[in-house]
């Protein structure tokens, strides 16, 4: 019998990497629970319970026959009102519910704002470091993702220059994030104008992830660009969700906001990749997004604290440069200076290396640069307890005094 001579597995799926932050997390828990004290700081997870109003509405809605009946693929026409109500709330921006589709998570939505409008060869311009998810939904969608990197030193903000500089005529779209994962870092409002007028010039598309909007700190508000420069709506596909404000990961519930036409196409997408959410998620959705906010604001107030904490501890360490992340729940840290030097009895020349190091010496476990963009820089998630956020920057104190 002749062998076929394709590949069994595509070459597209095949060049996929595994998100780094959930194969870290996942090590991290496999360690655990064959009973080593590892203490991880790799998710992206809030550890609070969803507050309570929110499961009884989950409750309500898994005893209501209507809920166990297929639904419009783009989602729930009372969630989509309640997200277009808080997109104007919250984004300054105001939309239809016509404008919204409801995806599984905020990942799906990311996926289908590129697969929506990048052609193959299209160049995507992504401000550097970024979520590990970005190049991969971009290169699935034909797209290049093209790295703009600002360090430590810029506060992990790119400049319009340097946008500029990276644009070439296959430039299609601006990535844009603010509140950013992995850095924390805020626009402010003039850079963000200033960014937003640049791309409204040249003619460009933005995607603006803005998952974290709500978790901002000292008074800060992270302003969306279609509200700074609003004659940008027309070219600006918004993403967000409930994960991370409304500790709900778990109920992959996210959406995406834009013009009529690329919200067509992307509920197209979906219609034949997944159909609707889960009727109970978006029920659930609905009642946190139009119920009480108290607790949301008291989970802010915890990640303010432990923010804080953070940055003190780990700025005790020679050679450790950790920022103020001005929003989400990351600090990303510069760890250049610990690099280049023997730890352990072995030379450590990269993030990658020096995660690995701490992993086995101190049990703690933390995201190294790579999974971001370039080494040198490692992200640590205070999205847990104060105990054992405080315990595991103490084990590094430790090991690097």
């Amino acid at each position: 019998m002749t062998e076929p001579t394709f590949p069994r597995i595509s070459k597209r799926i095949a060049a996929i990497a595994e998100s780094a932050t959930l194969k870290v997390d996942a090590k991290a828990k496999a360690l655990q629970a064959a009973g080593r004290p590892v203490i991880s700081y790799a998710a992206g997870e809030p550890d609070f319970a969803t507050p309570a109003h929110i499961v009884e509405a989950a409750l309500a809605a898994v005893s209501d026959p209507k809920n166990h009946r297929y639904t419009q693929a783009i989602g729930l026409p009372e969630l989509r009102e309640a997200i277009a109500a808080k997109t104007l709330r919250d984004s300054g921006t105001p939309v239809t519910a016509a404008q919204v589709v409801v995806t599984n998570g905020g990942k799906q939505a990311v996926y289908q704002a590129f697969a929506a409008i990048v052609d193959p060869g299209d160049e995507v311009l992504m401000p550097t470091p970024f979520w590990t998810t970005y190049p991969e939904a971009i290169t699935l969608a034909g797209g290049v993702p093209v790295e703009v990197f600002a360090g430590s030193d810029q506060n992990y903000l790119v400049t319009v220059e340097q946008l500029e500089a990276a644009r070439t005529p296959k430039t299609k779209v601006l990535l844009f994030v603010s509140p950013s994962n992995p850095t924390g870092s805020v626009y402010s409002r003039e850079q963000v104008e200033a960014i937003g007028k640049w791309a409204l010039e040249k003619g460009l598309w933005v995607i603006s992830d803005e998952i974290y909007q709500n978790l901002v700190y000292d008074g800060l508000k992270a302003y969306s660009i279609t509200e700074v420069v609003p004659e940008l709506a027309d070219r600006t596909i918004m993403v967000n969700g409930v994960a991370k404000s409304y500790a709900m990961t778990g109920w992959r519930l996210g959406w995406m906001v834009g013009p009529l036409d690329a919200m067509k196409a992307a509920g197209n997408l979906q219609s034949h990749l997944t159909s609707n959410v889960s009727n109970i998620s978006q029920r659930a959705a609905l009642a946190a997004l139009t119920g009480p906010q108290d607790e949301v604001l008291a989970m802010r107030e915890a990640f303010d604290r432990r923010r804080k904490l953070a940055v003190a501890e780990l700025n005790k360490i020679p050679g450790w440069i950790a920022p103020m992340p001005q929003g989400a729940f990351y600090v990303y840290s510069d760890v250049s200076g610990l690099l280049g030097r023997e730890w352990g009895g072995k030379m450590i020349n990269t993030s990658l290396e020096l995660c690995d190091y701490i992993l086995d010496a101190a049990e703690v476990a933390l995201v190294p640069g790579e999974a971001f963009g370039p080494s040198g820089y490692v992200r640590l998630s205070y999205a847990l307890g104060d105990a054992q956020l405080l315990e595991g920057i103490q084990r590094l104190q430790k090991l690097f005094a």
